[in-house]
């Protein structure tokens, strides 16, 4: 690793442990005088994720063994605790925002947030437009309450905000019913093939000794891991963790102190008829190692927020998903119940929206160094208008219940980080234009000066709607019936290129962009079109669509959503 940049301007209190290359700063904001200490794990994880360096032989018990990398393994990192096992206060959360600004990082990867509400009493997005200010490129979660809609956090448009994706690996442990039935679930666990044992459905329901245990629960690590430890400690043998109905089809490892398999909704429901219709239910357990490549994937991940944005649903939210469901990365401490390897690492497998952020941070980081002058703006808009939209066998990619996602669950697809880097097209967005959306969603010059710390702001300028800014992605209200808007792209591919729209709609919506055909002749040339749409407003209720800019070595997709 090289030296810190010469604009760092941050300290390393970690105690006695030194920062060094990697590591260049670290602060505890939690109202005392004290060093970071990760006793959770949660920050760990997200910032090896982010930035961690290669490293031969990670495993999780052994399971999906190989080289971690984080997404940007030559970046420095910089850590900033606002948060303990208790949780995260408002005034810590801006302080550590705060100093990660005055620090100089160049961008901020934020794996937290909280309920939808006003950007003026919202710190994320209060701390966020001061980074956006000095070009700082921030990442946010959208939070794990979906699939339910409008859910999502972290709406502000001056961030990234960052769903969460299945992955094509799986850490298979079959459950074999007395019956002869088969299913296929997860475990971080390597047990040896379990003899056919008795199965109760839920601790209460009699004595554990001996016993597989089936378990309704949660799709989170740590409510997995703690109901297993209760059938460890009632003498349990094995545990079969039941996906919720919400859940979908949607499975999750855990680095389980026994025994134990997460199955979908599906196959849950099955077991527990099984347990039901059964005078003598046995069941077993066969771990079959690790899995690459299984399909369709990615799927969205059922915690996963959804859109619309509560309190700016003309912007479209989330942006972009990443992966987030059984990420390995690393982890503070040892987990499971055993350690083989004898080496003085430790990796764990969690998953949530809070892995997917900092896959995000990173590919963002990497954008950076390759275009240092890149506005936040402009490089969230190669992000979103490169992502994917179709699955490893080129089908619409899916949700948790296997049916195709729509825009409210992937925002502008999944992040495509070989193409983000050289994207062709961007929209880019300054902070006159933040401010005068602002005004336009109706907050008073007080409300926005909080946000911005620019006084009597909306007397000073124009208001603009949502669907005015010139964001990568477009969502208006169905009862509308029409929306005529610009917007503008820069050329920061080929001086001398072509692009020509394609068109995605339903045929209910009509839709035109003017003009049909941009030429740039050179470098960072803007370009401005008008985009039309109108349909039936008593008829449609929801549809989605897209247009592409396209040329020969690009295509710039923008999402719409008519809802």
């Amino acid at each position: 690793m090289k030296p810190p940049p010469t604009k760092w301007r941050g300290s390393c209190n970690f105690g006695d442990a030194k920062c060094n290359n990697k590591l260049i700063g670290g602060k505890a904001l939690l109202g005392g005088h004290y060093p970071p200490e990760d006793s959770v794990g949660h920050g760990t994880h997200t910032a090896s994720t982010a930035a961690g360096r290669s490293v031969e032989g990670a495993s999780v018990l052994g399971n999906g063994n190989g080289t971690a990398t984080g997404m940007a393994p030559h970046a420095h990192l910089a850590m900033y605790q606002v948060c303990n096992e208790w949780g995260c206060y408002a005034s810590d959360i801006i302080a550590g925002m705060d100093a990660a600004i005055v620090d100089g990082v160049d961008i901020l990867s934020i794996s937290l947030g909280g309920k939808s509400q006003p950007f003026d009493k919202d710190v994320i997005a209060i701390g966020a437009f001061s980074a956006m200010k000095k070009g700082i490129f921030v990442s946010c979660s959208a939070g794990n309450s979906g699939p339910l809609s409008s859910t999502v956090e972290n709406e502000a448009p001056w961030v990234l905000t960052v769903g969460a994706s299945t992955i094509d690996r799986q850490m298979e442990a079959i459950v074999k019913l007395g019956d002869g039935r088969s299913f296929v679930g997860e475990s971080a666990y390597q047990p040896s093939n379990l003899d056919s044992l008795p199965l109760v459905h839920q601790l209460g329901s009699g004595n554990a000794e001996g016993k597989v245990v089936a378990c309704d629960l949660d799709g989170s690590s740590s409510s997995q891991l703690q109901i297993g430890r209760n059938v460890q400690n009632a003498g349990g043998a094995g545990m079969i963790a039941l996906g919720k109905e919400e859940s979908g089809q949607n499975t999750f490892a855990a680095a389980h102190i026994l025994p134990a398999s997460y199955v979908n909704s599906i196959d849950a429901a099955a077991i527990r008829q099984y347990i039901k219709n059964s005078d003598k239910p046995t069941a077993s357990i066969v771990f079959n190692g690790t899995l690459l490549g299984t399909t369709p994937a990615p799927v969205v991940a059922y915690f996963s927020s959804r859109g619309p944005s509560t309190q700016t649903p003309g912007i479209l939210k989330p942006d972009i998903i990443g992966p987030g469901v059984n990420v390995i990365a690393a982890w503070p401490f040892k987990v499971g119940p055993r350690y083989e390897d004898g080496k003085n690492m430790a990796f764990n497998s969690i998953s949530g929206t809070s892995m997917s952020t900092p896959h995000l941070s990173g590919i963002a980081a990497i954008i950076k160094s390759e275009h240092p002058d890149w506005s936040p703006a402009a490089i969230k808009s190669a992000i979103m208008t490169t992502a994917y939209v179709l699955d490893d066998k080129k089908k619409p990619i899916l949700d948790e219940k296997l049916i195709p996602a729509g825009h409210f669950s992937i925002g502008a697809g999944h992040v495509n980080p070989s193409r983000a880097i050289n994207p062709g097209l961007t929209y880019d967005t300054d902070e006159k234009q933040y401010i005068a959306y602002l005004c336009g969603l109706g907050y008073r010059d007080s409300q926005v000066e909080i946000i911005t710390h620019h006084k009597g702001a909306c007397g000073e300028g124009r208001k603009i709607t949502e669907a005015v800014l010139n964001y990568p992605s477009i969502a208006v209200k169905a009862s509308a019936g029409k929306l005529v808007v610009n917007r503008t792209v820069t050329n920061v591919g080929d001086a001398n290129s072509s692009y020509t729209v394609e068109i995605e709609m339903p045929k209910e919506v009509t839709t035109s962009v003017s003009p049909s055909k941009l030429e740039f002749t050179e470098a960072n040339e803007k370009k401005t079109f008008t985009v039309s749409l109108t349909w039936d407003a008593n008829a449609t209720k929801h549809t989605e669509g897209s247009f592409k800019w396209v040329s020969d070595k690009h295509t710039v997709r923008s999402p719409i959503v008519i809802f």
